[in-house]
């Protein structure tokens, strides 16, 4: 999710009532947004994002334009407690320097970098919870401290407000194997508070709603629901990478390295690539972070020496350098045996680069025709793909290219009108 640039201009604290701000005064049909940006405060420090992370920016920038001066912000403390309501000023300009970091990648690993951070935590001093003037919809779009019931319930109570979340996938539930040793209990909690609280749930799929049903008590009936497909915005021009783009063809994998995004797969199919090709193999690209329990594919790409000069682990890299390595690929490649949507499916096709993805139900949702899919265990059916889109001229490759042309993208204006959608329907139901 390529971010455009921000386009608008410690302890708990005690959860005590003031005066309603004067720019928000109940008018009619309309709540009063809270949105929880507890997750970017959270991961100020890291400096790359994560897709949640970018989908909580998003819903900042895009509500910040839409909703203005219904709009406030709130978010739980790095060290617990509820950090209260979050100054305007201070959040429009935290926003700012990250999308800005986010771009740069590296650029606040200095001391300097750091103090800038911590200024910006600073500045995001908590005020009290003004007394509502009218209906509040609390909004969270991530699962930060969702698996505290009793904090979430707190919360709600003190701003006196319905609950609207967006639920990103169920996977440690699901496919517990793929998540970490205690994911899966951690994730049941998220889900119960989801099940306590939620009277407006967002699903980021059709899947991910499917899969959510089965682990609510009470189910979906009396709750807003919609699934709401995540935009992709605009690709940058070309800029300066601080990796090289290769100079033969090359394939593109966008992903923690982690179990269920299967890079085994990718690793044994390239090591037989170049077994068969030598040189003339392709190069395989992967960006994103060392997960956890993936010490078979750490070992490949540390100690398999035939992959060295035809792998390239570029780890965490900035939006500016993954967009230009996305640009020139071939194909973006995406094996994973589940997933809750599939960002950089829709990125990929959005920015006119073809996609080899594996055959699943989120997807077939959000690709439609466009890919090409292939069974996440079926390697020779990798390998035959890869050797075919690493060809110039490659037929099947062109006739992506046509497909793509004729294929959707889904945009943040349609997202968000859906989510105002839902949070008009909680409006109603608390009035």
């Amino acid at each position: 999710m390529a971010l455009k640039p921000f386009r608008a201009p410690g302890a708990r604290v005690a959860l005590r009532a003031k005066p309603a701000s004067r720019r928000f005064h109940g008018n009619a049909g309309e709540a009063e947004v809270i949105l929880d940006i507890s997750r970017l405060l959270s991961r100020a420090f890291h400096p790359t994002p994560t897709g949640i992370d970018r989908v909580e920016y998003v819903y900042a920038r895009e509500l910040l334009e839409r909703m203005p001066d219904r709009l406030a912000f709130a978010a739980v403390h790095p060290a617990g407690g509820y950090y209260g309501r979050l100054k305007d000023g201070a959040v429009r300009q935290f926003l700012a320097f990250t999308a800005a970091r986010w771009r740069n990648a590296g650029a606040t690993d200095s001391k300097e970098g750091r103090a800038a951070i911590i200024r910006h935590l600073i500045a995001l001093r908590p005020r009290p919870v003004p007394r509502a003037q009218g209906p509040r919809v609390y909004l969270q779009v991530s699962p930060h401290h969702l698996d505290d019931q009793e904090q979430v319930g707190a919360i709600l109570r003190a701003e006196g407000a319905k609950f609207v979340t967006l639920v990103h996938d169920v996977i440690p539930l699901s496919h517990p194997e793929f998540a970490r040793p205690q994911g899966a209990a951690e994730h049941r909690k998220r889900l119960a508070s989801v099940d306590s609280f939620a009277s407006g749930i967002i699903g980021n799929s059709q899947a991910t709603i499917d899969a959510l049903a089965p682990h609510l008590k009470r189910g979906l009936e009396g709750r807003a629901v919609r699934v709401a497909h995540f935009g992709s915005d605009p690709v940058e021009p070309a800029g300066a990478t601080g990796h090289k783009i290769p100079d033969r063809p090359y394939f593109i994998y966008i992903s923690t390295i982690e179990p269920r995004k299967n890079h085994l797969l990718l690793l044994n199919v390239w090591r037989r690539l170049v077994e068969q090709m030598g040189n003339a193999a392709p190069v395989l690209v992967l960006v994103g972070r060392r997960g956890w329990e993936n010490e078979n594919v750490v070992d490949m790409l540390e100690r398999g020496a035939i992959l060295r000069g035809h792998v390239i682990e570029a780890g965490q890299v900035s939006d500016s350098e993954m967009q230009a390595l996305t640009r020139h690929a071939r194909a973006m490649l995406m094996p994973s045996f589940v997933e809750g949507f599939g960002m950089p499916v829709v990125e990929a096709l959005t920015a006119g680069v073809p996609v080899i993805c594996s055959d699943i139900v989120a997807h077939r949702e959000v690709g439609g025709g466009a890919p090409d899919y292939l069974d996440p265990l079926d390697g020779i059916g990798w390998m035959r793909a890869i050797r075919s889109y690493s060809r110039e001229g490659s037929p099947e490759r062109a006739a992506q290219m046509e497909r793509i042309a004729l294929w959707s993208p889904p945009t943040w204006r349609d997202y968000f009108d859906i989510v105002e959608d839902i949070l008009a329907e909680v409006t109603v139901s608390v009035s």
